[in-house]
């Protein structure tokens, strides 16, 4: 993959940033890392420059996590709550009103949430789901998305300046982040998860 990434950028430059920024806000999978790092690289050997690799990646991260917020807003804490109150809910022990108040918690930590979660991999792109689910104010989700995006986007494009044809090397570094956090995340979900049956059980 990152090898089609390396040469998409070459061919589409700026347009062909923003296309994979925004896929990559989509479909996680897909390298941040690579893509902006790649692109710092290729403003010392190209006509590309600094700060329009980080526009065009900013409008691509805005792209994805506009499509990812009308989807959170499309299904709706009622229509996920409903869905929970039939048989799925029963085995996974979650009800509407589980529902109901995780919205009301996002709708008052969802400010700080939204623009932490943009400089941290994986729950990047995810974030905007939530976020669409719990109605936030779609001026602010934007101003928040922006700012989030932006820093993590300049960070990674200078890192990419910075180590020129060594670039890789900062991928590396970024990749030992992700599985850092990945990791994290996943611990923090087991013990939430034990918590809440734990409660739902011993009532």
């Amino acid at each position: 993959m990152q090898d089609w990434i390396i040469d998409f950028m070459n061919q589409f430059g700026y347009l062909g940033i923003t296309l994979l920024i925004a896929l990559e806000n989509i479909f996680p999978p897909i390298p941040s890392e690579v893509i902006l790092t790649f692109g710092g690289f290729m403003t010392t050997y190209t006509d590309l420059q600094v700060f329009g690799v980080i526009i065009a990646s900013t409008f691509g991260s805005l792209l994805g996590a506009c499509v990812l917020y009308g989807v959170g807003n499309i299904l709706s804490a009622e229509r996920l709550g409903k869905i929970l109150d039939g048989k799925i809910g029963q085995i996974l022990h979650f009800n509407k009103e589980d529902v109901f108040k995780a919205c009301d918690w996002f709708n008052s930590k969802g400010k700080n949430t939204v623009f932490i979660c943009r400089c941290i991999p994986i729950v990047r792109s995810v974030i905007s789901i939530p976020a669409g689910m719990a109605k936030m104010k779609f001026g602010l989700f934007f101003i928040l998305t922006t700012a989030g995006s932006f820093i993590w986007n300049t960070v990674l494009v200078y890192l990419g300046v910075a180590a020129s044809s060594s670039w890789e090397k900062i991928v590396a570094g970024t990749g030992l982040y992700t599985k850092i956090t990945v990791i994290v995340l996943g611990v923090i979900a087991v013990v939430i998860a034990y918590l809440y049956l734990k409660k739902r059980l011993g009532k």
